[in-house]
């Protein structure tokens, strides 16, 4: 029995980082309640003290995120509410009829919507099957790139399995041939070390409450220099308001209305926090802790783990399902009698769970964070051990 069981309090453990990070950074709070307490005004529409201090904090907030994917002009990196908006503003601020998109088979409901949507208006859009692990071969992507290519968009890991793609190696080609590569980074930012100058990365779509550790309703969306998009949203941007038209000045184009103040303040503390305590150290523990639950896991009866079998090779993501049991059933008598949060079923992604096998049931899907520990894993593997015997 694991430590976690002999605690004697109410059990529970988070095992759902994928989809939102919990518990944050006592700083994430602490700046969160603060600009709520403190800001109060508008930043960028007025110029008295309230108005300036809230514009002071998110230049703050965007210089502190952009140090951390090596962004050097700071206006070009917008903030948004999720990672899903700023996928939406790429894909649709780019794409028009008769342009060719290519993609890989593990993505997101984030990205394979708005595609579809763009299909169904004239762009044509090629989906580049990956292996049953997840695993993308860059080769078969180069070669499905045709002359009237205009964006390349992948995911960097599977919220499903954790695949890791190499999005660098994808970049250097993509380059070559002039075509923008936009990147889905909401499982792998504050894990993997990114650097949009090195991986030749056009377009970096991430969301805020994940690897991040902000609030929820955060988000960016990075552009490249000489990079297009028409803006998705229009409005006031407390810029040229004497003009009907959208302004052209970065990032205003792109910001249209208030803010999230509060929530862009605190990923600004939660990027600080990953700056602070260093990528390799939180990659390790993740790396760990996976390795821990993939051992686990593959020496428990009946149960069949997916993805890559190394930790290394993945995001700390690893979805199984156990002979003879409904996802849905393992994952709700988990949380009921042990007090522990995965998620189960398609996890948004129903064409991963097409290229894995595991359509249209889904998994149980166990993500975790840099707050976990090796005691929670030990007390999973145990209460899911026991669970499956009876």
């Amino acid at each position: 029995m694991s430590s976690v069981a002999r605690a004697g309090a109410v059990v529970q453990v988070y095992f759902d980082n994928a989809s939102t990070s919990y518990p944050k950074p006592e700083e994430v709070y602490r700046a969160t309640l603060g600009a709520l307490e403190n800001l109060g005004g508008n930043p960028g529409r007025a110029g008295h003290r309230k108005s300036l201090e809230a514009a002071r904090a998110v230049l703050e907030a965007r210089e502190t995120v952009a140090r951390l994917f090596n962004i050097e002009d700071t206006s070009r990196l917008i903030f948004t509410l999720n990672a899903t908006t700023a996928l939406n503003m790429a894909l649709k601020g780019l794409l028009s009829a008769g342009d060719h998109l290519v993609t890989t088979s593990m993505e997101h409901n984030s990205l394979m919507r708005p595609i579809h949507g763009l299909e169904q208006n004239g762009v044509e859009v090629e989906v580049v099957q990956c292996d049953i692990e997840g695993r993308l071969d860059p080769g078969a992507l180069i070669n499905a790139l045709k002359p009237r290519t205009r964006l390349i968009a992948v995911i960097h890991a599977s919220n499903v399995v954790g695949t890791i793609n190499p999005i660098a190696e994808i970049g250097k080609h993509a380059r070559t041939r002039g075509i923008p590569l936009l990147v889905d980074a909401a499982q792998t930012a504050g894990s993997l070390p990114i650097d949009v100058e090195a991986d030749c990365v056009d377009l970096l779509a991430c969301s805020g409450h994940k690897g991040l550790l902000g609030p929820q309703g955060t988000g960016l969306l990075y552009i490249k220099e000489g990079i297009e998009l028409e803006p998705l949203i229009e409005g006031g941007t407390g810029s040229s308001s004497e003009d009907l038209a959208q302004p052209s000045l970065f990032p205003d184009r792109y910001e249209s209305g208030t803010l999230n103040t509060p929530g862009v303040v605190g990923l600004g503390a939660g990027v600080k926090y990953i700056l602070e305590a260093g990528l390799e150290k939180i990659r390790g523990r993740e790396v760990k802790l996976t390795t821990l639950l993939l051992e686990g896991l593959n020496a428990i009866e009946g149960v069949e783990v997916y993805g890559p079998p190394k930790a290394e090779e993945r995001m700390p993501v690893v979805s199984f399902t156990a002979k003879g049991m409904d996802p849905a059933s393992i994952g709700q008598r988990l949380d009921d009698e042990f007090g522990i949060m995965t998620r189960v079923g398609l996890h948004c992604s129903p064409a991963a769970h097409k290229t894995i096998g595991t359509f249209p049931e889904g998994t149980v899907r166990v993500s975790m964070g840099y707050f976990n520990t090796g005691d929670e894993v030990e007390y999973f593997l145990d209460s899911l051990d026991s669970m499956l015997k009876r």
